[in-house]
């Protein structure tokens, strides 16, 4: 069995047909998903789709691109739910900031703030969290290192900085997708080795990210198999091993995941 660690579910380009693209996934293996709570606006849909799919979990949070519309008291209801299994997807991302320096001081703090409010939330709840790092390596590393609890996390999508392996003690993971098909990932595929083995998850961050030889089409969980395919090829285990190890390794951070 694959779990497909970070799959959006619940965005609008799988509205009309996404049954085929779960029967799709199961196909090749992949039998459980988390919907990251990224955008307030469609966590109900994912509550929903947890509610139809057996298969299906979901996770509450805010995006750090989002972090004007964190509204604790309406994501605290959704926590409760029995298929909420974490926290996220919350974190910082200084990809895209404002021109003016100001701005930029303004909109960073903004981001930590609701960063860590997230992070102290799912330390409350004993829950992992979903963790976006994008341009942001440093103030992540200390506000993690800082606030976080021993229920840990993962690191989606995982950039490939070094510095980052260091939460690798504190109960993180990381995150594998489509990135490490890309033939401009050379930073990722060098840093892959040394990532702790008992540290390793497979996701797609579906729709996005889609993985070569798919590139430029709509991404889906059913990809996640060809994500495993060239961590086989850098790991140099068998594809089975590596699909229990990292199966294994999913259910150990999401606990309540059956």
């Amino acid at each position: 069995m694959i779990i497909d660690t970070h799959c959006h579910l619940d965005d609008e380009r799988y509205y009309d047909d996404l049954s085929e693209v779960i029967t799709r996934a199961k196909e090749v293996g992949v039998e459980r998903f988390i919907i990251p709570g990224a955008d307030p606006k469609t966590l109900k849909r994912a509550v929903e789709l947890s509610e139809t799919y057996e298969e299906v979990y979901f996770s509450v949070g805010v995006h750090p691109y989002d972090a004007q519309s964190y509204d604790k008291a309406f994501l605290e209801p959704f926590m409760t739910h029995p298929k909420c299994i974490a926290v996220g997807e919350c974190g910082l991302d200084y990809f895209r900031l404002p021109e003016s320096k100001a701005e930029i001081v303004i909109e960073k703090e903004l981001q930590k703030k609701v960063f860590v409010e997230q992070i102290l939330w799912a330390k409350a709840l004993k829950l992992p969290l979903i963790v976006h790092v994008r341009e942001s390596s440093a103030d992540c590393l200390d506000l993690l290192n800082e606030h976080a609890g021993e229920q840990g996390g993962v690191l989606h999508c995982y950039n490939a900085d070094e510095s980052l392996l260091k939460l690798a003690d504190k109960n993180f993971y990381y995150g594998i997708g489509g990135v490490l098909t890309f033939k401009n990932a050379k930073k990722l595929i060098n840093v892959y080795p040394k990532i702790p083995s008992d540290r390793l998850i497979i996701e797609t961050d579906a729709p996005y990210l889609t993985p070569h030889p798919h590139r430029g089409k709509r991404n889906e969980p059913a990809y996640c198999d060809l994500v495993a395919s060239k961590m086989v090829e850098l790991s140099f285990i068998e594809k089975d091993a590596l699909i229990s190890m990292t199966t294994e390794n999913a259910k150990r951070l999401f606990s309540h995941i059956s």
